[in-house]
Parts: structure tokens; C-alpha cells; sequence
């Protein structure tokens, strides 16, 4: 086992500065197989995590399992909101950390933190995260960016992951971490991938709109009224 990392002082919340992403299996033939979550809405919340690294100038590691066979290759939104993603081949292996190259990806980051989704949770997401927590890094796991078979899978796998040191959150709370505040020049950006991160948020930004825009004309009006 590796030495831990030192994460003595620091609040125990995720650091932009010190983190990377690793999106391992989000790929078209296993997202058949999810049933604790509508599909849809796990492709929009993997290609939100990609887009959020981006964002914050944060590492991206992604990988796929035999994509030349049934569990289909990656999705393309991962690499499209993620450009600067390392793409990492295995050789078979189920657990992506017992692929040497994938580990020396990660280790080549410098960072310490690990934000991981994969796909199906139980395995893809799970396995990697448990090893990584055992090397030392500290690692926040997106539950609703993975996806298993059952409900019923997710929340052993859940209690599973908790008790090895694993830290579960959601897309949405992960965005929050990262984004800080509303007060900064990308502000409309972070609303777009809290669209897609829970489509219904969408409808608040255009009322929003909608209102700004009604309280533009009204004034216009009095104006000319007044005129």
C-alpha cells in the first residue's frame, strides 16, 4: 500500500487545483444494460463532467472496456467536451487500475484528488475507485454519473465504496465544488451544464430571461409614455 497523501488542514471538498477526472466505460453497448437510472440522463451527466474539467483546466483520463466488442466504444460527448482527455486502451482488464498504463496516466497528473464515474457502477466505477483510495489519493465518486443494473446494485455498491474511504456525490454537487461562485465571467457557461446535468433547470434560466426581458420592455415603454 502506498503512503497516503497528506490531506491534513485541507477541508475535506474538492480542490480544481489538485484534482483530474476519470471517465472509465461510459460506453454505448453497456448503457444498455443500466436500470437504475434512465440512460439519457446518464449520457448528459457524463458529457456535463467532461464539460465542467474542461472548464476548470483539469486532467481528463478516460478508457473503455473491449469497445471492439458488445459494451460498444465510449460515447463521443466525453472526448467532444473534453478535447484535451487522454484516451488509455486496455488489455482486457475489468478493474482499469490494473492496466499499468492507466495508473501511470493517472500518477503522470501530479494531482491527488480523483473525481471517477464509470460505467456500470458496481465495477467500472467501484473496483478503480477502492484501488485509487488504497494508493493514497483521496477520491470523490459521481454516483449519478455511473449507472448499474439495479437500484438494488447501486446502493450495495454504495456501502461498499463508503466503507473503503471512497467520498459519493452527485453531478450536480460536483459542479457546485468546482464552479465556487456565480461571480465570474463563465457564469453562463456553468448554468448550460447545469441544463444538462438536470434538464428542468433549463425552464428557470429561460423564465429568468423571460422576465429580464419583460421589465427591459416595460421600462422602454414608460419611457416613451413619458417622452
Amino acid at each position: 500500500m502506498a503512503s497516503p497523501a497528506n490531506f491534513e488542514g485541507k477541508r475535506p471538498v474538492i480542490d480544481p487545483d489538485d484534482s483530474a477526472m476519470l471517465l472509465i466505460d461510459h460506453q454505448s453497448g453497456l448503457f444498455q444494460t443500466v436500470g437504475d437510472m434512465p440512460f439519457p440522463e446518464l449520457r448528459l451527466r457524463a458529457a456535463a463532467l467532461a464539460k465542467m474539467a474542461s472548464m476548470c483546466k483539469m486532467p481528463v483520463i478516460t478508457t473503455a472496456s473491449v469497445p471492439q466488442g458488445p459494451n460498444g466504444p465510449l460515447i463521443p460527448e466525453i472526448h467532444e467536451n473534453a478535447p484535451h482527455a487522454k484516451y488509455v486502451a486496455r488489455k482486457g482488464e475489468i478493474n482499469a487500475w490494473d492496466n499499468p498504463e492507466f495508473v501511470a496516466a493517472v500518477k503522470a497528473t501530479g494531482r491527488k484528488t480523483l473525481i471517477i464515474a464509470g460505467t456500470i457502477t458496481s465495477v467500472c466505477m467501484a473496483f478503480p475507485s477502492i484501488a485509487a483510495v488504497h494508493e493514497g489519493y483521496r477520491v470523490f465518486a459521481v454516483i449519478d454519473a455511473s449507472g448499474t443494473y439495479s437500484k438494488m446494485a447501486e446502493e450495495i455498491t454504495l456501502m461498499r465504496v463508503v466503507q473503503a474511504g471512497v467520498v459519493p456525490m452527485d453531478t450536480a454537487a460536483v459542479a457546485s465544488e468546482l464552479q465556487k461562485t456565480w461571480h465570474r465571467d463563465d457564469a453562463k457557461e456553468w448554468a448550460e451544464v447545469y441544463a444538462k446535468i438536470f434538464p428542468p433547470y433549463q425552464l428557470l434560466m429561460e423564465s429568468y430571461t423571460k422576465a429580464q426581458q419583460v421589465a427591459v420592455d416595460h421600462e422602454q415603454l414608460d419611457s416613451q409614455r413619458a417622452a
